[in-house]
Protein backbone atom coordinates (compact mmCIF):
# COMPACT_ATOMS: atom_id res chain seq x y z
CA UNK A 1 0.00 0.00 0.00
CA UNK A 2 1.13 3.65 -0.87
CA UNK A 3 1.55 6.09 1.78
CA UNK A 4 -0.95 8.25 2.22
CA UNK A 5 -4.07 9.75 4.66
CA UNK A 6 -6.22 7.05 6.12
CA UNK A 7 -9.29 6.58 8.77
CA UNK A 8 -8.58 4.58 11.39
CA UNK A 9 -10.60 2.09 10.69
CA UNK A 10 -9.52 1.83 7.21
CA UNK A 11 -5.89 1.37 8.50
CA UNK A 12 -7.16 -1.92 10.53
CA UNK A 13 -8.75 -3.07 7.02
CA UNK A 14 -5.67 -2.70 5.48
CA UNK A 15 -3.58 -4.50 7.71
CA UNK A 16 -6.28 -6.86 7.94
CA UNK A 17 -5.70 -7.54 4.23
CA UNK A 18 -1.84 -7.33 3.58
CA UNK A 19 -1.30 -9.84 5.90
CA UNK A 20 -3.79 -12.21 4.35
CA UNK A 21 -1.76 -11.66 0.92
CA UNK A 22 1.56 -12.36 2.93
CA UNK A 23 0.34 -15.54 4.43
CA UNK A 24 -2.47 -17.62 3.45
CA UNK A 25 -2.51 -19.21 7.09
CA UNK A 26 -4.58 -16.48 7.79
CA UNK A 27 -7.99 -16.06 8.77
CA UNK A 28 -10.54 -14.06 10.36
CA UNK A 29 -13.44 -15.23 12.70
CA UNK A 30 -16.37 -13.87 13.96
CA UNK A 31 -19.29 -12.58 14.29
CA UNK A 32 -21.10 -10.79 10.91
CA UNK A 33 -17.12 -10.31 9.59
CA UNK A 34 -18.32 -11.28 6.11
CA UNK A 35 -20.42 -8.37 6.04
CA UNK A 36 -17.43 -6.27 7.56
CA UNK A 37 -18.62 -6.44 11.19
CA UNK A 38 -20.48 -4.12 13.45
CA UNK A 39 -18.31 -1.21 12.01
CA UNK A 40 -17.17 -2.07 8.82
CA UNK A 41 -13.78 -3.14 9.80
CA UNK A 42 -13.71 -6.37 7.49
CA UNK A 43 -15.92 -4.54 4.47
CA UNK A 44 -14.57 -6.47 1.42
CA UNK A 45 -12.47 -8.72 2.32
CA UNK A 46 -14.62 -11.76 2.08
CA UNK A 47 -15.23 -10.71 -1.44
CA UNK A 48 -11.47 -10.80 -2.28
CA UNK A 49 -10.46 -13.75 0.17
CA UNK A 50 -13.26 -15.83 -0.38
CA UNK A 51 -15.99 -17.47 2.79
CA UNK A 52 -13.44 -20.04 3.56
CA UNK A 53 -10.72 -17.26 4.91
CA UNK A 54 -13.78 -14.86 6.02
CA UNK A 55 -15.40 -17.23 8.69
CA UNK A 56 -19.19 -15.75 10.15
CA UNK A 57 -19.71 -17.26 13.71
CA UNK A 58 -22.43 -18.01 15.64
CA UNK A 59 -23.20 -15.65 18.67
CA UNK A 60 -21.15 -17.52 20.67
CA UNK A 61 -17.76 -15.51 22.10
CA UNK A 62 -15.93 -19.04 24.02
CA UNK A 63 -17.02 -21.23 21.06
CA UNK A 64 -14.93 -18.90 18.59
CA UNK A 65 -12.08 -18.07 20.99
CA UNK A 66 -11.88 -21.87 21.48
CA UNK A 67 -11.98 -23.05 17.68
CA UNK A 68 -9.10 -20.12 16.84
CA UNK A 69 -6.80 -21.36 19.75
CA UNK A 70 -7.19 -24.73 18.15
CA UNK A 71 -7.14 -23.48 14.58
CA UNK A 72 -3.36 -20.85 15.90
CA UNK A 73 -2.35 -24.12 17.84
CA UNK A 74 -2.44 -26.65 14.36
CA UNK A 75 -0.93 -24.01 11.99
CA UNK A 76 -3.21 -21.59 11.17
CA UNK A 77 -3.30 -18.06 12.03
CA UNK A 78 -6.53 -17.07 13.02
CA UNK A 79 -7.77 -13.27 13.28
CA UNK A 80 -11.16 -12.65 16.08
CA UNK A 81 -13.21 -10.26 16.11
CA UNK A 82 -14.80 -9.54 19.16
CA UNK A 83 -17.63 -6.86 18.36
CA UNK A 84 -17.32 -5.12 21.81
CA UNK A 85 -14.61 -5.93 24.16
CA UNK A 86 -16.99 -6.28 26.96
CA UNK A 87 -18.15 -9.54 25.12
CA UNK A 88 -14.28 -10.80 25.97
CA UNK A 89 -15.45 -11.72 29.10
CA UNK A 90 -17.22 -14.44 27.28
CA UNK A 91 -14.11 -15.90 26.04
CA UNK A 92 -11.73 -15.16 28.49
CA UNK A 93 -11.58 -19.30 29.90
CA UNK A 94 -10.21 -20.13 26.28
CA UNK A 95 -8.11 -16.72 25.80
CA UNK A 96 -6.50 -17.13 29.63
CA UNK A 97 -6.62 -20.88 30.57
CA UNK A 98 -5.65 -22.20 26.93
CA UNK A 99 -4.32 -19.72 24.15
CA UNK A 100 -2.25 -18.00 26.46
CA UNK A 101 -0.98 -20.53 28.23
CA UNK A 102 -0.75 -23.58 25.70
CA UNK A 103 2.95 -22.69 24.90
CA UNK A 104 4.09 -22.81 28.40
CA UNK A 105 2.75 -26.14 29.80
CA UNK A 106 4.14 -27.80 25.85
CA UNK A 107 7.44 -26.28 26.72
CA UNK A 108 7.00 -24.39 23.56
CA UNK A 109 6.61 -27.22 21.54
CA UNK A 110 2.66 -25.69 20.49
CA UNK A 111 2.56 -22.22 19.48
CA UNK A 112 -0.50 -19.90 19.21
CA UNK A 113 -0.79 -17.53 17.32
CA UNK A 114 -3.83 -15.77 17.69
CA UNK A 115 -4.78 -12.17 17.46
CA UNK A 116 -7.83 -10.98 19.13
CA UNK A 117 -9.05 -7.67 17.93
CA UNK A 118 -11.51 -6.44 20.33
CA UNK A 119 -12.86 -2.55 20.28
CA UNK A 120 -14.11 -0.46 23.57
CA UNK A 121 -13.84 2.83 25.04
CA UNK A 122 -16.54 5.66 25.63
CA UNK A 123 -17.89 6.72 22.51
CA UNK A 124 -21.11 7.35 20.86
CA UNK A 125 -23.27 6.74 23.78
CA UNK A 126 -23.37 2.79 23.67
CA UNK A 127 -23.91 2.72 27.69
CA UNK A 128 -22.10 0.18 30.94
CA UNK A 129 -22.79 -3.16 28.33
CA UNK A 130 -20.41 -1.53 25.68
CA UNK A 131 -18.27 1.03 26.57
CA UNK A 132 -15.21 -0.57 28.83
CA UNK A 133 -11.29 -0.27 28.60
CA UNK A 134 -10.90 -3.97 29.89
CA UNK A 135 -7.52 -4.07 28.79
CA UNK A 136 -6.07 -4.30 32.58
CA UNK A 137 -7.41 -7.85 32.42
CA UNK A 138 -5.36 -9.18 29.55
CA UNK A 139 -1.96 -7.37 31.21
CA UNK A 140 -2.77 -9.45 34.33
CA UNK A 141 -2.48 -12.76 32.10
CA UNK A 142 1.43 -13.93 31.34
CA UNK A 143 1.04 -15.40 27.48
CA UNK A 144 -0.86 -12.52 26.24
CA UNK A 145 0.46 -9.57 24.50
CA UNK A 146 -1.38 -6.56 24.39
CA UNK A 147 -1.14 -3.54 22.06
CA UNK A 148 -3.41 -0.60 21.63
CA UNK A 149 -2.61 2.11 18.74
CA UNK A 150 -3.68 5.60 18.81
CA UNK A 151 -2.93 6.46 14.94
CA UNK A 152 -4.04 5.18 11.67
CA UNK A 153 -0.33 4.50 10.84
CA UNK A 154 -0.07 2.36 13.96
CA UNK A 155 -2.87 0.76 13.40
CA UNK A 156 -2.32 -0.97 10.44
CA UNK A 157 1.95 -1.37 11.63
CA UNK A 158 0.69 -2.83 14.43
CA UNK A 159 -1.62 -5.14 13.40
CA UNK A 160 0.51 -6.91 11.14
CA UNK A 161 2.81 -7.10 13.59
CA UNK A 162 0.42 -8.89 16.02
CA UNK A 163 -1.05 -11.33 13.32
CA UNK A 164 2.85 -12.07 12.33
CA UNK A 165 3.42 -13.01 15.67
CA UNK A 166 3.75 -16.08 17.31
CA UNK A 167 1.89 -15.83 20.50
CA UNK A 168 -1.33 -14.71 21.41
CA UNK A 169 -2.04 -10.65 21.10
CA UNK A 170 -4.95 -8.72 22.20
CA UNK A 171 -4.96 -5.84 19.77
CA UNK A 172 -7.30 -3.04 21.39
CA UNK A 173 -9.24 -0.72 18.89
CA UNK A 174 -10.99 2.89 20.55
CA UNK A 175 -14.10 3.15 19.09
CA UNK A 176 -13.86 7.11 19.02
CA UNK A 177 -10.98 6.81 17.05
CA UNK A 178 -12.54 5.02 14.00
CA UNK A 179 -13.05 7.89 11.82
CA UNK A 180 -9.85 9.48 12.98
CA UNK A 181 -7.57 10.33 10.10
CA UNK A 182 -3.79 10.38 9.64
CA UNK A 183 -0.56 9.04 8.25
CA UNK A 184 0.12 5.91 7.22
CA UNK A 185 3.55 5.68 5.91
CA UNK A 186 4.25 1.82 6.31
CA UNK A 187 7.59 3.12 7.84
CA UNK A 188 6.14 3.71 11.41
CA UNK A 189 7.83 1.32 14.12
CA UNK A 190 6.38 -2.45 15.12
CA UNK A 191 7.69 -2.53 18.67
CA UNK A 192 8.91 0.32 21.98
CA UNK A 193 7.27 3.27 23.04
CA UNK A 194 7.33 6.46 20.80
CA UNK A 195 7.59 10.22 21.93
CA UNK A 196 5.12 12.26 20.09
CA UNK A 197 6.00 15.84 21.63
CA UNK A 198 9.38 16.95 23.48
CA UNK A 199 9.35 18.96 26.41
CA UNK A 200 11.00 19.53 29.81
CA UNK A 201 8.43 20.35 32.51
CA UNK A 202 6.54 17.53 32.75
CA UNK A 203 6.24 13.65 31.08
CA UNK A 204 2.42 13.06 30.06
CA UNK A 205 2.88 8.68 29.18
CA UNK A 206 -0.58 7.65 27.74
CA UNK A 207 -1.78 4.98 24.77
CA UNK A 208 -5.08 5.07 22.37
CA UNK A 209 -7.19 7.77 22.48
CA UNK A 210 -5.64 9.18 25.58
CA UNK A 211 -2.70 10.03 23.72
CA UNK A 212 -4.53 12.80 21.66
CA UNK A 213 -6.42 14.36 24.40
CA UNK A 214 -2.31 14.64 25.73
CA UNK A 215 -1.39 15.76 22.59
CA UNK A 216 -4.29 18.81 22.93
CA UNK A 217 -3.45 19.30 26.70
CA UNK A 218 0.52 19.74 25.91
CA UNK A 219 -0.67 22.14 23.00
CA UNK A 220 -2.99 24.16 25.60
CA UNK A 221 0.38 24.03 28.19
CA UNK A 222 2.15 25.59 25.78
CA UNK A 223 0.49 28.58 25.10
CA UNK A 224 1.84 29.30 29.56
CA UNK A 225 5.00 28.04 28.48
CA UNK A 226 5.26 24.96 30.21
CA UNK A 227 6.26 22.12 27.95
CA UNK A 228 5.02 19.05 28.15
CA UNK A 229 6.69 15.64 26.80
CA UNK A 230 4.34 13.05 25.04
CA UNK A 231 5.39 9.69 25.25
CA UNK A 232 2.96 7.29 23.51
CA UNK A 233 3.32 3.76 25.12
CA UNK A 234 1.59 1.66 21.87
CA UNK A 235 2.11 -1.79 23.34
CA UNK A 236 1.09 -2.44 26.55
CA UNK A 237 2.40 -6.15 26.78
CA UNK A 238 5.56 -6.34 26.69
CA UNK A 239 5.99 -2.54 27.98
CA UNK A 240 8.69 -0.31 26.78
CA UNK A 241 9.42 2.40 29.48
CA UNK A 242 12.75 3.12 28.58
CA UNK A 243 12.11 6.27 26.49
CA UNK A 244 9.78 7.23 29.90
CA UNK A 245 12.55 6.77 32.27
CA UNK A 246 14.61 8.58 30.22
CA UNK A 247 12.00 11.24 30.12
CA UNK A 248 11.08 11.04 33.73
CA UNK A 249 14.94 12.07 34.86
CA UNK A 250 14.91 14.96 33.14
CA UNK A 251 11.51 16.45 33.61
CA UNK A 252 11.27 15.31 37.35
CA UNK A 253 7.16 15.02 37.00
CA UNK A 254 4.83 12.43 35.24
CA UNK A 255 1.46 12.20 34.59
CA UNK A 256 -0.17 9.00 33.54
CA UNK A 257 -3.38 9.40 31.82
CA UNK A 258 -5.81 6.53 30.36
CA UNK A 259 -9.16 5.85 29.99
CA UNK A 260 -9.99 2.96 32.01
CA UNK A 261 -10.98 3.28 35.50
CA UNK A 262 -7.78 4.50 37.65
CA UNK A 263 -8.48 2.10 39.93
CA UNK A 264 -6.96 -1.06 39.22
CA UNK A 265 -5.95 0.24 35.82
CA UNK A 266 -2.79 -0.16 33.80
CA UNK A 267 -1.15 2.83 34.79
CA UNK A 268 -0.98 1.98 38.12
CA UNK A 269 1.39 -0.89 36.85
CA UNK A 270 3.21 2.03 35.09
CA UNK A 271 4.05 3.80 37.90
CA UNK A 272 4.86 0.91 40.20
CA UNK A 273 7.47 0.63 37.50
CA UNK A 274 8.79 4.18 37.18
CA UNK A 275 8.85 4.25 40.71
CA UNK A 276 11.01 0.95 41.25
CA UNK A 277 13.46 1.93 38.16
CA UNK A 278 17.01 2.61 39.41
CA UNK A 279 17.97 6.24 38.94
CA UNK A 280 14.46 7.72 39.18
CA UNK A 281 14.06 9.86 41.52
CA UNK A 282 10.99 12.49 40.33
CA UNK A 283 10.94 15.53 42.23
CA UNK A 284 6.88 14.90 42.82
CA UNK A 285 4.85 12.04 43.06
CA UNK A 286 3.68 10.72 40.11
CA UNK A 287 0.21 11.32 38.84
CA UNK A 288 -2.41 9.08 37.52
CA UNK A 289 -5.35 9.85 35.77
CA UNK A 290 -8.37 7.69 34.92
CA UNK A 291 -11.73 7.00 35.26
CA UNK A 292 -14.01 7.00 38.02
CA UNK A 293 -14.84 3.96 39.93
CA UNK A 294 -18.22 3.65 38.55
CA UNK A 295 -19.81 1.93 35.10
CA UNK A 296 -20.21 4.18 32.03
CA UNK A 297 -23.36 6.13 31.84
CA UNK A 298 -25.57 5.98 28.48
CA UNK A 299 -26.55 9.43 28.72
CA UNK A 300 -24.41 12.28 27.18
CA UNK A 301 -24.23 14.12 30.41
CA UNK A 302 -23.03 11.12 32.03
CA UNK A 303 -21.02 9.67 29.11
CA UNK A 304 -18.71 13.29 29.00
CA UNK A 305 -18.46 13.26 32.55
CA UNK A 306 -16.71 9.99 32.98
CA UNK A 307 -14.12 9.45 30.34
CA UNK A 308 -10.80 11.72 31.40
CA UNK A 309 -9.93 13.95 28.32
CA UNK A 310 -7.60 17.08 28.00
CA UNK A 311 -8.81 19.23 30.98
CA UNK A 312 -7.75 17.08 33.19
CA UNK A 313 -4.67 16.30 31.79
CA UNK A 314 -4.17 20.11 32.04
CA UNK A 315 -5.27 20.52 35.82
CA UNK A 316 -2.66 17.42 36.59
CA UNK A 317 0.06 19.10 34.99
CA UNK A 318 -0.89 22.42 36.59
CA UNK A 319 -1.09 20.42 40.18
CA UNK A 320 2.25 18.85 39.58
CA UNK A 321 3.71 22.08 39.04
CA UNK A 322 1.72 23.89 42.01
CA UNK A 323 -0.08 26.26 40.12
CA UNK A 324 -3.04 24.22 41.07
CA UNK A 325 -4.23 21.95 43.61
CA UNK A 326 -3.79 18.29 42.77
CA UNK A 327 -6.43 15.76 41.05
CA UNK A 328 -8.66 14.44 43.00
CA UNK A 329 -10.76 10.91 42.85
CA UNK A 330 -13.49 13.25 41.83
CA UNK A 331 -11.75 14.53 39.24
CA UNK A 332 -11.01 11.32 37.88
CA UNK A 333 -7.33 11.50 38.76
CA UNK A 334 -5.05 10.23 41.44
CA UNK A 335 -2.19 10.71 43.16
CA UNK A 336 0.48 7.77 43.93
Amino acid sequence: MTAGRLRYIEAVRHGLRSSMLSDPGVIVLGEDVRYGGPFGATKGLADEFGKDRILDTPISEATVMGMATGAAATGLRPVVEIMFVDFATLAMDQLVNHAAKLGFMTGGLLRVPLTVRVQGGVSGRFGAHHSQSLEAWFLHTPGLKVVAPAFPGDAKTLLETAIADDNPVVYVEHRGLYWKKGEVTGDEPSSGSVVRRRGDHVTVVSYSRMVHHALAAAGTLAADGIECEVIDLRWLAPLDLAPVVASLNRTGRAVVAHEAVTSGGGGAEVVARLQAAPGVLPAAPIARLGAPFAPVGAAPELEDAFAPGSGDIVRAVRGLLGEAPPATDRQKGVRT
